[in-house]
Order: C-alpha cells, then structure tokens, then sequence
C-alpha cells in the first residue's frame, strides 16, 4: 500500500496511510447519492453505511436503536425486585465500583429511587484499604441493615463477598466479564456472561442499569404506577460510556449523542458544577467526557473520599454540587501531580527493558490511584498493551489498558485462573490484577505470550491513519458541524484524521504545563490554527517550537474553538512530516 503524500516516516516516526482505492470510490458514490460533503462520506463509508442508511445515521434515535432489555439474562427478575423494594419501602444499599462508570451507575439508581420517593444508601470502597468490588466485611455489613442491595460495576466474580451477605436478596448490574459460574445472587445482569451470546458485550455498566431501569418502567406500567423520567438521565449514561472506553457502536452511538444533548442544557447540578469548575464554556463533545469531566469525577476515588464522584453526579442542589466540584477538582490535580512522578518511572522501566509486545512496569509506593491512568499514557507513548502496578507490602495491584484488536481482560481472567495471579479480571480494554511481588515478572511474561497471537496482527510501528486530504479553507464551521453528525467519535469510532499538504509554519510556542499552540498557512489561504495536546512530552513539540517557516504535511483532527464569542475551526495536531 501506498503511503498517504509518501510520507513513510513522520516527524513521530510513523507511516501515514490513507483509504485504499475501494473505500475511495465508495466514498465517491456515496457523496453523488447522498449530495454529502465527500469528507462525511468518507467516515459513512468508513463505518459502511449506504446511501439509504446515511439520513438515520447521522440522525440516530434511542427508540430505533434501543434493544429489549429482555434480551438480557436475569434482567426481568432484577427489574421485578427493584421494583418490588423501591415501592414497598424496603431498605436498599447501592455497592459502586470508585471509577466514573460506578459512580454515575450508582447517581442513575439513586435519581431513580428518588423519583419515587426513596432513598437508598451509598456504599462505595476505599481503592486502598478495601480494593475493587465487593468484600465480605462491608456486604456483611450490609446486609444486616438493608433488604436489598444492588452491586453496579463490579460483583460478577464476587463470590466469596456476595456469600457473606446471606439472608438479603442481591443482585448485580455489571459488565465485567464473567466466571464458568455465577456468584450468589438473586439476578445477575451482564452482556458480559458466558452465557449471553455478546450481542450487547459493548455496554459499559450505566448502560446496563439503564436497560435495567427501562425494564423497571415496564414493570410500573404493568401496575398503574407512575414511572421515572428515564431519558433526562442519558446524560450519565454518555459520561460513563465514554469514559469508560465504551466502544461507540449501536446503542452506545445513541447514548453519547442523546446523552451529550441532554448534558449541554445544564439540568444536572454535579455535572454543570464539574464543567464551570473546568471552566468548559461550550457545548460538552465526547472529548470533554473523556478527558476534562470523567478525570475529575474519578479523582475522588483514586486519591480521596471514593464516594466524591458519585455524590457530585447524584446531587439535586446546585451549593452542595459546586461544593463537591471544587474538592474533586482540587484531588485531580494532586492526581496530576502523583501521576507525573509515577508515569517518568514507569516510562523509564519500559524504555530500559525494550518491550515490544507487552509494556509493563511496577514499582514500590506508586499510588494505586493512579496506576490505571499512568498505564494509559505508557499505552498512548509505546502503541502496546499496558501494565502498570503498584506494590505495597509485598503485594502488587495494577491497572492494565489495552489497544484496538487486543482483548487483555480475557487474558488477564485467563491469569487469574492460572494461578500467575491472586486476582483479575476486566473487560476488553482495561483490566485490574492484584500479584504477589516475586510472581510479577513471570506473570507478564506470560501475559505478552497470551495476547502474543493477537499483537501479531497489529503492526508494532503504529501506522498513523488518514481519511482524506482537505485544504484549509474547506474547513469551516459549516464542514465541522456535518462531519460531527456522523458521531460521536470514540473507542471503536474514531474521528476523522485529515491532512492537509505543504502547510508553512507561522509559529509555534508551548502553552500550559505540556503543550503546543501553533499556527500553519497555505499560499493564498487563510491561517489554519493547531493545538497539539501533551506534544511537549513527546518528540513533536520540542521539533515545532525551532521550525519556523519550515514547510510540512500535517495531519489531525478539526474541532470548534470558541473564543470571544465566535466559533473557529482549529486543528487537533497529530503529527507532522517535514517536506
């Protein structure tokens, strides 16, 4: 294959490839059918979506795209019994997971109740004194106090935790996946079970308690009662989806892009609070959930109180929301602070050791609460599987993030039962593992040699991806505004990468604490203005910040910026190639 304006190594070392000749001229026949912009052609055609299927993908509705609920397992009798306890006043515990899809689980549930006139009590652990999920003491515990208890985002392979809470009906809302057996309770609802067939394996663990909640509605119906208003809640289920890596295919699509809606008209006080304390002043896209809300919301569980996320999404009054807002905003940045310290380390173990199908690195001290996030800045900096641990006591946990083709949860349950680990499980793209310190060298040797056949798929220099050539003044508002009908872009749905040749760079000067503000021209056309997030950390900024007036091909992503009132088109610079 022909490398895209033959750039076969980039300023970043990587290859640009562009559309086979196929998928051009389907592009091509699809912008003539539909009279769309060749550019939103090219991702229709992308995703393979023919002329007659253009008007209802870019225009997706949750009623076409919802599936039956009943088409899960144990999703009936769940319903039933949450139904049963909300209106018959019964004592319900919600049990979360600390991260953003546990905690906005959690806030859907707790809206829910409260809509009808319940409260239920919040439980979420501590991510360093009691782990991830369930455990026996705080279920224990539970249960003598409460007649129902609800475990969102966790519980699948809680065996041993759930059977302490004997006596008290459970059931588990969960996406993880999941053991040849099930753990003790009443009703187990996950896509990820071995025995669902995977047809809704993409939803992350709000978009479970969401079917499960309009399956509740179901069962209200049935009895004349009144139902929750479920729709405005979609806006935490975007949240979660997205920042849980979700991939944005089928229902998830409809979620974020009704979800994003119902975000930007402000009616969530925790989520209003979250954007002004980030200082968001435009409309919410999936980037601003993944990268500016979802960090903080999980701030609280990596480095303070768990239950802060939950609390701030869940809250119904705008003081106490801002209130929360502030304390999650000033624990994500000690986040950021603890973050740097343990991702320059683990960087240097992995650099040092030469990974090339696995990068993995473990230290002693490094905050458990950060070792997720750092594993995905050494996947995003190597383009492999990454591993991160932290070990305190002679014991290891870890955070593991994975890459497109590569199912790493599969492989770290496939550990666990090895006996390589003391624990682990996840789901296709992120995973936790908690080892014993002297097993951890052979445990990730042996986990490069389970995900071995699948990274041999994958070229190990990662090509750098384009969908199509446009010129600077082709990118306007107007463009942007039919290129973001066809998102949201996401896991599994990536935005447009466009490039634009031969572009001279006007100036370039860093900006904040890691990145790249530059400005690039045509001749004859009107400044394209860049911004390249993180490029001080890697080999791009440093190289722009000395080349100006130097000629390149660049290459990335359009997004809107908003400033003084008007709406621009800016690049999110990718890479660059020195002509």
């Amino acid at each position: 294959m022909t490398s895209f304006l033959n750039v076969e190594r980039s300023l970043t070392g990587r290859r640009w490839v562009g559309p086979d000749d196929a998928m051009t001229r389907r592009a091509e026949a699809l912008a003539q059918a539909s009279a769309l912009p060749l550019p939103v052609a090219r991702i229709l055609a992308e995703r393979g979506i023919e002329a007659p299927e253009a008007p209802g993908f870019l225009a997706p509705t949750l009623r076409d795209m919802l599936p039956d609920p009943e088409t899960l397992r144990d999703i009936g009798p769940a319903a039933e019994r949450l139904v049963s306890a909300a209106t018959g006043r019964e004592r319900i515990a919600i049990f979360a997971d600390y991260d953003v899809d546990g905690g906005a689980s959690a806030a859907l549930l707790l809206d829910w109740l409260r809509q009808l006139g319940h409260r239920a009590t919040l439980y979420i652990p501590d991510r360093i004194d009691e782990g991830y999920g369930p455990n026996a003491p705080s279920i224990a515990a539970l249960a003598r106090d409460h007649d129902l208890i609800v475990c969102v985002d966790c519980g699948t392979l809680s065996h041993d935790a759930l059977a302490a809470g004997r006596g008290t009906d459970i059931i588990v809302l969960d996406h993880h996946l999941g053991a040849e057996t099930l753990p003790p309770a009443m009703a187990v609802v996950n896509p990820n079970r071995q025995d669902e067939d995977g047809t809704l394996g993409h939803l992350c663990a709000a978009g479970v308690v969401f079917l499960t909640l309009v399956q509740a509605g179901r069962v209200l119906r049935k009895q004349g009662a009144p139902e929750p208003a479920l729709l405005p809640m979609l806006d935490l289920v975007a949240l979660a989806t997205v920042a849980d890596v979700a991939p944005l295919t089928g229902v998830n699509r409809a979620f974020v892009r009704q979800g994003l809606a119902i975000m930007a008209r402000r009616s969530r006080p925790g989520l209003a609070a979250l954007s002004d304390v980030a200082r968001l002043d435009t409309a919410p896209s999936s980037f601003h959930l993944g990268f500016v809300l979802g960090p903080r919301v999980n701030a609280g569980g990596r480095v303070g109180r768990a239950d802060l996320g939950a609390l701030c999404l869940s809250a119904t009054d705008a003081d106490e929301a801002r209130r929360l807002a502030l304390a999650l905003d000033e624990l994500n940045r000690d986040r950021r602070a603890i973050e740097a310290a343990v991702r320059d380390e683990a960087l240097s173990q992995v650099e040092a050791r030469g990974d090339t199908a696995l990068a993995w690195a473990a230290g002693d001290g490094w905050h458990p609460g950060v070792v997720g996030i750092v594993a995905a800045r050494v996947k995003e900096r190597s383009g492999l599987p990454a591993v991160v641990i932290g070990v305190e006591g002679g014991i290891g946990k870890g955070s593991a993030r994975s890459v497109d083709g590569v199912d790493l949860g599969q492989a770290v349950q496939r550990l666990a039962a090895e006996g390589l680990l003391l624990k682990g499980g996840g789901h296709r793209m992120a995973a936790g593992l908690t080892v014993a310190q002297e097993a951890i060298p052979a445990a990730m040797a042996r986990l490069a040699e389970l995900i071995g056949p699948q990274m041999a798929q994958r070229r190990l220099l990662a090509d750098l991806r384009i969908s199509g050539l446009i010129e600077p003044a082709a990118a306007t508002p107007e463009l942007l505004e039919m290129i973001d009908s066809a998102g949201p872009f996401g896991q599994a749905a990536p935005a447009p990468r466009f490039a634009f040749s031969d572009l001279i760079l006007d100036s370039a000067s860093a900006m904040g604490e890691n990145h790249l503000r530059a400005s690039f021209r045509a001749a004859g056309q009107k400044p394209l203005e860049a911004v390249a997030w993180g490029a001080m950390d890697g080999e791009l900024g440093p190289a722009l910040l000395t080349a100006r007036g130097r000629r390149f091909h660049a290459a990335g992503k359009l997004e809107l910026s908003h400033w003084g009132g008007r709406a621009r088109v800016r690049l999110r610079l990718d890479d660059v190639a020195a002509l």
